[in-house]
């Protein structure tokens, strides 16, 4: 009997992906464990493999958002029989034979494929990613012609009457040379959209000091030297320094709900990436635990699967804090929107020689301004304050970290 290919649930809270490619043609040889379609869910576009060995019999849907759970495609032995898959990704009963009338009548052709108008009382059929896009907007469902299969709801649908346009525009052709291009958003570019709104209404406040980085460089140099063939960054840097301070300073390491605060045992320190389709911030795992090379490798890795497309979503679970450096850039200070649940993310600037006084005298040292965003629900002005103290005391003497 073939196997199904089901739409896998790969994170918490994870109701629907969207189908962006298929890497395997109907026909071809497939191995189990072997990549067989890209899947983009809210967080991350992700290689799906094949959990049964066989022949790509049947491919059920080729593109599109379809719920977790959906049947999409079948494995099986070459010339094998695959059942039918209805639109909402059900195996459908094979219909019951009937006798065959004398002179059956012709019947007529069907009409153009138009949204059939909704029975009252009839349950609004929507997928789960719209229904929660509309309850987010205050869209009424019912208001809404769904495009999907069967008339299925689908979150474009809800983007259209979010923007005032009709539920089902026609195709658009290209736009000439010159004018708007119309970029389509992608479920993680919705995802980052929807984030920042809602991180945006938590109330926060900032903190920002600058710290002498000379040691700091000086540290950094001969991680480099010591490790040649892992290139160790500030960023690592300070990715060691921010879990041993997270450490010290469990108050901050907390996440908020509704119910309670989350307080964490180990620094899952996320790093901001900007990848090409979006910003990413994949996560460090127990990085308090990590020496600055093991640090500097994890990191290396996960920014080449970001900037590649090839994160998973474990990749980006589990956070407690979040580094963002926009130093590279030649930022001299910023202020970082925070990663909800999360109750605190660093802000980190460009190194710059300014003149500093030490000792009576006026001397020119390397700075680098911080700014950190603290959630006022979970974290108070003192403990925060004292954990940036903390980060900056590190820095200017990183021994304390290492």
């Amino acid at each position: 009997m073939a196997a199904e290919v089901k739409v896998p649930r790969l994170g918490q809270g994870m109701e629907s992906g969207t189908i962006v490619k298929w890497l395997k043609a109907e026909g071809d040889a497939v191995e189990k464990g072997e990549p067989l379609y890209e899947l983009d869910t809210e967080k991350v576009t992700q290689e799906v493999e094949a959990e049964a060995a066989g022949v790509l019999l049947r491919i059920a849907v080729a593109e599109g958002e379809v719920p977790v759970g959906t049947i999409i495609a079948f494995i099986g032995q070459p010339g094998e029989a695959v059942p039918d898959v209805s639109g909402n990704g059900k195996v459908s009963a094979p219909p019951a034979e009937e006798p065959k009338a004398e002179e059956p009548e012709p019947e007529p052709e069907p009409a153009a494929a138009t949204p059939e108008p909704r029975k009252e009382g009839e349950r609004v059929k929507a997928s789960p990613l719209a229904r929660r896009i509309a309850r987010e907007r205050g869209i009424e469902l019912s208001s809404i012609t769904g495009t999907g299969p069967d008339g299925r709801i689908i979150a474009e649908d809800i983007d259209r009457a979010a923007a005032g346009a009709p539920a089902a525009p026609p195709a658009a052709a290209p736009a000439p040379t010159g004018e708007v291009e119309q970029v389509p958003l992608t479920s993680i570019r919705r995802t980052i959209a929807r984030r920042l709104t809602e991180a945006w209404q938590v109330p926060v406040f900032q903190l920002q000091v600058s710290a002498d980085m000379t040691r700091a460089n000086a540290v950094v140099a001969g991680a480099r030297e010591l490790h040649p063939d892992v290139k160790v960054s500030v960023t690592d840097l300070l990715t060691k320094i921010c879990a041993s301070a997270l450490v010290r300073h469990p108050e901050v390491n907390v996440s908020f709900t509704e119910e309670a605060l989350l307080r964490h045992p180990s620094a899952n320190v996320g790093i901001a990436v900007a990848a090409p389709q979006g910003l990413v911030v994949p996560v460090v795992k127990s990085a308090e635990r990590l020496s600055l090379a093991e640090i500097a490798a994890a990191r290396a890795e996960l920014v080449d699967r970001a900037r590649n497309q090839k994160l998973k979503a474990d990749d980006m679970q589990g956070g407690t804090f979040t580094i963002s450096n926009l130093g590279m850039f030649g930022v001299e200070a910023f202020v970082a929107v925070l990663n909800p649940p999360q109750a605190a993310i660093l802000a980190v600037a460009a190194t710059e020689e300014r003149p500093v006084a030490r000792d009576g005298e006026l001397v020119v040292r390397p700075m680098m301004t911080m700014t950190l965003t603290v959630d006022h629900r979970a974290v108070d002005g003192a403990p925060a304050a004292e954990f940036l103290r903390t980060v900056k005391s590190m820095l200017e003497l990183p021994g304390l970290a290492l």
